[in-house]
């Protein structure tokens, strides 16, 4: 009789041979998932992981960058305490054609440190302010509640003082996992 062909976590665990469908499933879409972040091997996980360091505010050494990935948006306007929370051409994000990315280029002197903002997004049939998915900081209005993204670049970077801090550099330990929560579906 000729052995089955089990996927690798079922050929070590007949227990699971009854959920192998599902399992092969779940592995079989992982995989998918991998080659859609990667762009079929283009880039490594690590690089799709590092969105945050291409999309976002940041400053650069003529002034600020903006990006966010939108690829349904018609329009994209940056507003806040700096231009008084109404959208102006001059905070008009260019779209860039072939992509669903946004890109908004600004002198030094049109942002500053403790700025309010966010993005006014035109749709078709639509649109809505909303916070930058890659923003490093967020706040909340404790008269309204209401949360909008902050421009944090301190004059001077924030120096440790505490002298028995140590950075951790020992891997991390993870001591509890819940695989059915670990899915792209809205589901558990």
């Amino acid at each position: 009789m000729a052995q089955e062909n089990h996927i690798g976590l079922v050929a070590h665990d007949s227990w699971l041979e009854p959920y192998e469908d599902a399992i092969r499933g779940r592995h079989d879409h992982a995989e998918w998932m991998i080659n859609h972040l990667t762009q079929n091997g283009k880039r490594s996980l690590s690089e799709f992981a590092s969105g945050h360091l291409y999309y976002g505010l940041h400053r650069t050494e003529k002034g600020w960058v903006f990006r966010e990935w939108a690829p349904n948006a018609m329009s994209i306007y940056l507003i806040g305490d700096f231009n008084g929370w109404k959208e102006d051409d001059a905070y008009r994000c260019k779209h860039v054609l072939g992509t669903g990315n946004w890109e908004l280029e600004l002198p030094a002197d049109k942002l500053k440190h403790g700025d309010l903002y966010k993005m006014k997004v035109h749709w078709n049939g639509g649109e809505g302010e909303r916070i930058p998915a890659w923003c490093q900081r967020v706040v909340q209005d404790e008269q309204t509640k209401i949360f909008s993204a902050q421009v944090w670049q301190p004059e001077e970077p924030f120096q440790w003082h505490d002298d028995k801090f140590k950075i951790r550099t020992d891997p991390l330990l993870i001591y509890e996992c819940h695989v059915g929560m670990g899915q792209d579906a809205e589901k558990v």
